[in-house]
């Protein structure tokens, strides 16, 4: 028996699409695919990636994309730069709709309060929203388990930096004028 996710392809025409029940697919990137996705998103590795869901009618002529993101990567800690592994598990929704605001090229839009509404186009890009929403999902600043900014080289917390006279940011102007207003008497 064969595996009707397996040979799902990546992108979808929307028009080829059946209103009655739900496409289902599953990307599970090989590992040179995910050696070049590691690349293009700075990563160290991507060790696991599998893109699993369905593409579901939505009223008359939209689209609901429901699937789960699965990844393992790999980033350098923001400390120490040893590397750190990182397990990825979300849902991913996306709503293609014709209500949606396509934006004109190179003009700015506000983000709009639903993120998950996106426009309808010919084709849903599987493979973009699994790379989008994996990009989405990084951590901002991996750390190492008991990795911390080194704080001997700050001062105490508790001296104020510009109690000294030479640390206040405006203190040689402050000085100037003073000069210049004794020479004057």
């Amino acid at each position: 028996m064969t595996n009707k996710h397996s040979s799902a392809p990546r992108k979808l025409r929307t028009a080829g699409l059946s209103q009655g029940h739900p496409t289902p697919f599953l990307l599970a990137p090989e590992p040179e695919e995910r050696k070049s996705i590691a690349q293009d998103l700075g990563l160290g590795a991507l060790r696991k990636l599998r893109f699993d869901g369905a593409v579901h009618p939505e009223g008359h002529d939209g689209w609901r994309l429901q699937a789960k993101l699965g990844a393992t990567v790999v980033q350098p800690c923001v400390v120490t730069l040893v590397p750190v592994t990182t397990r990825i598990d979300v849902p991913v929704v996306r709503v293609y709709s014709r209500d949606a605001d396509t934006p004109a090229e190179g003009s700015e839009i506000e983000m709009p309060e639903d993120d998950t509404l996106e426009p309808l186009t010919e084709v849903i890009d599987l493979g973009a929203v699994m790379i989008e929403a994996l990009a989405l999902n990084l951590p901002d600043f991996p750390r190492a388990d008991g990795a911390a900014l080194d704080e001997s080289d700050t001062e105490d917390p508790a001296e104020d930096p510009f109690e000294e006279e030479e640390n206040r940011p405006f203190a040689a102007l402050q000085a100037l004028r003073d000069k210049m207003d004794g020479g004057e008497d």
